[in-house]
């Protein structure tokens, strides 16, 4: 397919008042969609703000304007953005022991983990299990805190925590707000913010909006990943089965803290908009000064195993940094201090100071194919980047 005429007038007009370059805008619009007009991906939906506002939205296959999507592991920016206004205004620290806030969490040496460690990864119990529906049964939520085990040394290494650093994060944001998680970033964050299509715990009445995940393409094989001489991904919880589990609205009512946020890409790239900026249409919720904390790497030259690259982990967020940003989930193209947080099955979020850009961009078509799936978001953030001139 090619660029020419592929966005609406009125959509083009719109951005283009935003600064953004015609000519680059289709090609990024033309890429954002072009696995959904290949058939691989039944819908996607797109965002770009700048300026504290969307400029450039679309959505592309079997979905709606209002279409809602689970955006996985994105959504752990949201709750440590949440966590962000306790630290801002001294009711948490990072150096506080876990512990000394959730007792029921100090058992087999867990006494020793930092609040800190747990936005960073280096916490010590990457594959500690827990089921979505214990968190509604507070006696099974702290006995499974309790029968956690470590697998090293807190602040030792980095290895990527799926879901359990964020279900302790909830819990403290609980025990110091005196607050229900999911209704703390509700009032605290979404409503100041304005941001109506954002969910942290769906409401029922809003299932009827959710494009359901499903698995798409064909799963790479031993042979697959020996012949592109690269090792084959770890065995983690984020399988086909828990994916699906989003798809049920008890599970999308428990707002998982590390992966079951649901959102439009609008709202997603304008969250990014109110970490950049501080707050949207007027309303500040976090300081310059938290905001240059919370980008402020804390993995030192800790190495992700799988990547093999440097973690260059924030405050619950990932920092572009270097050469290999590519290997972060950003494009080639972002600016050294862009940072997110992506999510599984593909979906792209994050901000670029260096443009003003953030990007929203969301799927229901979980690529089996994980090579091709980071190619796609590697190739569609590297568009977005460079949609307009350095501010």
């Amino acid at each position: 397919m090619g660029n020419a005429g592929i966005i609406a007038d009125d959509k083009l007009d719109h951005a283009l008042a935003a600064g953004l370059v015609p000519e680059r805008l289709q090609a990024f619009v033309a890429r954002a969609r072009r696995e959904v007009d290949e058939g691989l991906l039944p819908a996607v939906q797109v965002a770009v703000a700048r300026h504290g506002r969307v400029v450039y939205a679309d959505t592309f296959g079997d979905a709606g304007e209002d279409s809602l999507f689970c955006v996985f592991s994105a959504t752990k920016a949201v709750t440590s953005a949440a966590a962000w206004l306790l630290f801002q205004a001294g009711e948490l620290a990072e150096d506080e022991r876990v512990a000394d806030i959730v007792p029921e969490f100090a058992s087999n040496g867990k006494d020793a983990v930092r609040v800190g460690q747990l936005f960073t990864h280096t916490a010590g119990f990457p594959n500690a299990p827990f089921r979505p529906l214990d968190w509604l049964d507070r006696e099974r939520r702290l006995g499974r805190f309790a029968q956690w085990r470590l697998d090293w040394e807190p602040g030792s290494r980095f290895e990527y925590h799926p879901t359990a650093t964020m279900w302790v994060i909830a819990e403290i944001i609980e025990r110091r707000s005196g607050m229900d998680f999911r209704d703390f970033v509700r009032e605290r964050l979404v409503a100041p913010l304005g941001l109506d299509d954002l969910f942290v715990g769906l409401p029922e009445a809003g299932n009827h909006r959710v494009v359901p995940c499903v698995h798409v393409g064909e799963a790479l094989t031993a042979e697959d990943y020996r012949k592109m001489g690269m090792p084959e991904p770890p065995v983690t919880e984020v399988t086909e089965e828990a994916i699906l589990n989003f798809n049920r609205p008890e599970v999308r009512a428990v707002g998982v803290p590390g992966g079951g946020g649901i959102m439009s890409a609008s709202a997603l790239a304008l969250f990014y908009q109110g970490l950049l900026h501080g707050g949207l249409a007027g309303t500040e919720l976090w300081t310059a000064d938290m905001r240059a904390s919370a980008r402020r790497i804390r993995t030192g030259d800790m190495v992700d195993p799988v990547y093999r690259r440097a973690a260059n982990r924030g405050l619950g967020i990932i920092i572009a940094g270097d050469d290999d940003r590519h290997f972060r989930g950003f494009g080639r193209s972002n600016s050294p201090e862009t940072f997110g947080h992506n999510g599984a099955g593909g979906q792209l979020a994050w901000a670029d100071p260096a443009t003003g850009l953030s990007l929203g961009w969301v799927t229901s078509g979980f690529d089996r194919n994980p090579i091709r799936q980071g190619r796609r978001g590697v190739a569609i953030s590297s568009l977005a980047a460079e949609l307009c001139e350095p501010a």
